[in-house]
């Protein structure tokens, strides 16, 4: 092993020691139980319900909403539960949150550090590394927020500004790397990937402006088109089928961006000591940013810091109210749902900045200092994090096992349900008509439902399931039309006298196979790319090394 090696090798351990250090308390505390945390605990535990049963690629939550089921899978992107699924096939459900984060944050602080080290010492890029990865906000994600998909996405965010300054020297050599990031934002979290497009937008057009030519906006706009098509098979079933869901519901009041400004009220308390928080937070890292701009003005020029600066300022201006108009009409903007959360893009030129500009080592602490401080008063004076334990993680478990279910989520109720008048303790199939029936059930399984009932006389089998028009029903091999209770949105079928042999299955529709073609069409696409790329360079000299500034 080179030296080079032996010192990569070093910063990925010392970073994985910090990634480390951020979950320790959990030893102690017990599980940081957030605003997002059961919903994808419950999303781990089915997936590998789901993979034991044969099926690989999800769609039907079968216990959301205690037992009637949610089209979860089509709508979440597949990244994070995945990896949370793969984990809990590996060890004790009560590790795998801790495993997980500490997994993300690692790769998260490699991905800076591999990002720094073009510009700066080893010393001062596992610095970056580990500011960035331990950063405030990303700990309010972990303790406060348990949004772990918008973790992940921290991994990719370093990468995009390297790809736009590498734009600088070279702009065919980006299409390629910059088109599998984006496609891997759309399939980790959706509000990420909007941020990641808007940011790459903007670093686009200033490298445009710098360079006086629009080619990396073209190559950059055909990284889009190209990214966004690689993810084709899961975007195109989402997109196409987001009416058949409540997907309104992702802006109602206290989750749409109007309510969630920095030091925003409302008239729900626990929002308000909540944003209070996340503002104190946002607060503390714009000001080290600015402090950390001034100072590198200071120290002389880096084409770093102008893109540095671009990026930072716009990511802190969206934060405040009077940019509630860009919300309300730039193309998908108000689906990011909250402002603060351009504190996971800030991070970026927050870390940079710091690193470039301030050189002393005890001056670094002291600006870290300063902001854990600011958290640490959100965490004893306005809102402390909420905590699970291992009997929390086992009673999950239990409830998806004894077929109890969990409360689900209101945008992935089909249109026309309404998840608050269903009946948690209804049976898995009840018969309504004049005579009386006996059921036989002998698959009961997330994604196919397989009974026999032998009724006396014609009647209707209302099903502890909501209907969607993924589901199939045939009675006695006839393809059969279900029907659906106006108040909850249950799924009817109709049934003759005598025995009756149903067979209800999920099907992927046209857009699920359109969305697969799309996917393996652009994925020939960027290889045709990447071949012609590859052999132009070896056609010319390759791009100069940069130098550590």
């Amino acid at each position: 092993m080179g030296q080079s090696q032996r010192s990569n090798a070093a910063a990925v351990a010392l970073i994985s020691v910090v990634a480390l250090c951020v979950v320790l308390p959990f030893a102690r505390l017990g599980i940081p139980s957030g605003h997002d945390f059961e919903f994808h605990m419950n999303s781990w535990i089915e997936v590998v319900d789901h993979w034991k049963q044969g099926n690989f690629y999800p769609h039907w939550a079968a216990m959301a909403h205690y037992g009637y089921g949610e089209a979860r899978f089509i709508f979440y992107p597949p990244f994070s539960w995945t990896l949370g699924a793969a984990l809990g096939l590996l060890l004790p459900w009560k590790l795998v949150p801790a495993v997980y984060i500490w997994i993300v944050l690692t790769m998260a602080g490699c991905s800076m550090f591999f990002v720094a080290r073009t510009w700066l010492s080893w010393a001062d890029a596992t610095f970056t590394a580990a500011l960035y990865l331990a950063n405030p906000y990303n700990l309010v994600i972990v303790y406060w927020r348990s949004a772990f998909a918008e973790l992940m996405a921290a991994i990719y965010l370093p990468l995009l500004f390297w790809l736009l300054l590498r734009a600088d020297e070279d702009y065919r050599r980006i299409v390629v790397p910059l088109s599998v990031l984006m496609a891997a934002g759309w399939l980790t979290n959706l509000p990420s990937a909007v941020m990641m497009n808007y940011s790459l937008a903007v670093l686009a057009a200033a490298v445009a402006l710098k360079r006086r030519s629009f080619v990396a906006l073209v190559y950059s706009g055909v990284a889009v088109i190209v990214g966004a098509a690689l993810a084709g098979f899961y975007l195109l079933p989402a997109f196409h089928e987001q009416h058949w869901v409540e997907i309104g519901q992702v802006l109602g009041p206290g989750v749409r961006p109007s309510d969630n400004f920095l030091f925003t009220g409302t008239e729900d308390l626990d929002h308000n000591r909540f944003n209070l928080l996340v503002s104190m937070v946002a607060v503390s890292e714009i000001a080290i940013f600015a402090v950390s701009m001034v100072l590198w003005l200071r120290r002389g020029w880096h084409t770093t810091r102008k893109f540095a600066f671009i990026w930072g300022f716009i990511c802190a201006v969206v934060m405040l109210r009077p940019t509630l108009a860009l919300w309300n009409h730039l193309p998908e903007l108000r689906f990011v749902q909250f402002p603060w959360r351009w504190l996971l893009c800030l991070n970026v030129p927050l870390a940079l900045a710091a690193a470039f500009a301030i050189r002393r080592w005890w001056w670094r602490a002291a600006a870290s200092a300063v902001m854990l401080a600011v958290l640490l008063s959100g965490w004893h004076r306005v809102q402390s994090p909420w905590w699970d334990s291992a009997a929390d993680i086992k009673e999950m478990l239990d409830n998806q096992a004894d077929r109890i279910g969990n409360e689900g989520t209101d945008e992935y109720v089909p249109a026309g349900a309404d998840a608050y008048e269903i009946d948690k303790n209804a049976p898995l199939v009840f018969y309504e008509g004049k005579g009386s029936a006996q059921f036989s059930i002998q698959r009961w399984s997330p994604e196919r439902r397989e009974f026999t009932v032998n009724a006396s006389a014609p009647g209707n089998l209302v099903l502890r399931l909501f209907n969607y028009p993924s589901w199939k029903v045939t009675v006695n091999g006839r393809l059969t039309e279900s029907t659906t209770v106006g108040h909850t949105g249950q799924m009817v079928v109709p049934i003759d006298a005598a025995k009756n042999k149903v067979d209800i299955y999920f099907v992927k529709g046209w857009d699920d196979k359109a969305g697969m073609l799309i996917s393996a069409l652009s994925l020939m696409f960027i290889a045709a790319w990447f071949y012609s790329t590859k052999t132009s360079s070896l056609r010319s000299p390759g791009l100069p090394p940069t130098a550590p500034n």
